[in-house]
């Protein structure tokens, strides 16, 4: 069976040879909303979707990173339930944290693709190979990103970039047929 998720080759091309993913969590993984509970607990959603695209790529052989400026109980559990082992909680300044994971990876920046939503994301987003934002990122963001997801952050952008970056490796289909 023919997999029904269909990239320009151009983007294809742009794409290949990444191996390794960077993503941000507020405004890509979630809808960039906060909540508190009345403990003053942040509470967050996250998209199922986008989790199953976090373990698809590690099995594609694309380790996904996570850089994050924030941390929260939250936030951990679903990061450890995803089994994502590369994760920097509570950082403003992401370019370091990426090119640390870099280095201990054996990578450079032309292995690196990175989606990003905000002003912050921009330092790694520019360096990487491949970039994407969810439609709703600011706009200099998108401006930087190779791709913009027709999927909104916190519902499904993650996957889809996720999906892309399986398809430009050539890993998506045989990982498709496992569930078939």
């Amino acid at each position: 069976m023919t997999p029904a998720l269909n990239f320009p080759p151009d983007l294809l091309l742009a794409a290949q040879g990444i191996r390794v993913a960077f993503f941000d969590i507020d405004g890509v993984m979630t809808d960039g909303g906060i909540l508190y509970s009345s403990e003053g607990e942040t509470l967050k959603r996250f998209n199922t979707l986008d989790g199953l695209g976090l373990k698809l790529l590690e099995r594609g052989g694309i380790t996904p990173v996570v850089i994050t400026g924030r941390d929260s109980a939250p936030l951990r559990k679903r990061l450890q339930a995803l089994g994502v082992q590369h994760v920097h909680y509570g950082t403003e300044d992401k370019r370091p944290a990426a090119e640390k994971t870099l280095q201990q990876l054996g990578l450079d920046w032309s292995r690196a693709a990175a989606m990003g939503d905000d002003w912050p994301d921009l330092p790694v987003m520019a360096r990487a190979a491949f970039a994407a934002a969810p439609p709703n990122a600011h706009a200099e963001v998108r401006q930087c990103a190779h791709y913009v997801t027709q999927a909104a952050a916190g519902y499904g952008a993650a996957r889809e970039f996720c999906d892309l970056l399986l398809v430009a490796c050539g890993r998506y289909a045989e990982l498709l047929e496992g569930y078939r």
